[in-house]
């Protein structure tokens, strides 16, 4: 019996082979196919991105500002994004919350400024320990600063209705309210590019 197994798994094993052997120009002509396939594979990945109609639904107000980023700004926008998604808030609210973080502290993660500090203002969104946004450890920290955002922008009703400038505004209480607007281009497009990296 053991003569005849081992005969059987040699059999099989021969047709394994044979086949690799005679399929070898099918397979290569298949992988010719995958590569010339990559475009539209391209194209699939492009259509993942989140729409702008949701991103801007009311259309940017204003003129536009636009900064280039840092590695550590984008890792702040992804940051933002992240707890935003934790959250169970929409890329809307991730717009919103770059705009704001953009305004605030132009997405850099800023510890006490001395005399330039408004306050004890810190962090993305320039949150105050003082206001009760939480320790200076914790709103320092990008995750719970959104998150901290975003509880505020839940409690705004219709803030999903809303101009971006005043859905910010109504958790910021900025003395500065209109600025906010100015940077909703370039947060909609961040979060477009990162919303599913």
């Amino acid at each position: 019996m053991n003569t005849i197994l081992r005969k059987s798994v040699l059999g099989v094993a021969g047709l394994a082979f044979a086949g690799g052997v005679f399929a070898g120009p099918a397979t290569a002509q298949a992988a010719t196919s995958v590569q010339s396939a990559a475009p539209i594979t391209a194209v699939a990945v492009a259509a993942d991105k989140p729409d702008m109609g949701t991103l801007v639904p009311h259309g940017v107000q204003g003129a536009q500002s636009r900064i280039d980023l840092s590695d550590e700004q984008v890792a702040n926008v992804k940051a933002i994004i992240a707890a935003t998604k934790k959250a169970g808030m929409n890329e809307r609210a991730a717009v919103v919350s770059i705009a704001t973080a953009l305004q605030e502290s132009k997405l850099e993660n800023l510890g006490h400024l001395g005399d330039r500090n408004d306050h004890d203002s810190q962090g993305l969104f320039q949150q105050r320990p003082s206001s009760g946004w939480g320790t200076v450890e914790q709103i320092t920290d990008p995750e719970y600063s959104t998150t901290a955002f975003l509880k505020g922008l839940k409690q705004v009703d219709g803030w999903q209705d809303m101009p971006l400038t005043k859905a910010a505004q109504t958790v910021q209480v900025s003395a500065y309210p209109d600025h906010y607007a100015q940077w909703e281009q370039q947060a909609a497009d961040l979060v477009a590019e990162h919303w599913n990296s």
